[in-house]
């Protein structure tokens, strides 16, 4: 494996990581919409952001119902 393709690799990962903390975010109530917006730009931070929601944010928000 070059280190080229592990970069690569990598950065996918993280890209992944930062969507999907993105797409938590948006079907996620946490109280107050300003709550929502710091955990959406914390989400955005290049390569850790997603890491902090997912520890920190994960489970403070509930669940929308969209029925």
């Amino acid at each position: 494996m070059t280190t080229t393709t592990f970069f690569v690799g990598l950065g996918i990962v993280f890209y992944v990581i930062t969507c999907l903390a993105i797409f938590d975010v948006a079907n996620k109530n946490f109280g107050k919409r300003a709550y929502k917006v710091i955990w959406g730009v914390i989400a955005l931070i290049p390569f850790i952001g997603g890491i902090i929601y997912f520890v920190f944010g994960c489970r403070r928000g509930k669940k929308i119902n969209r029925d």
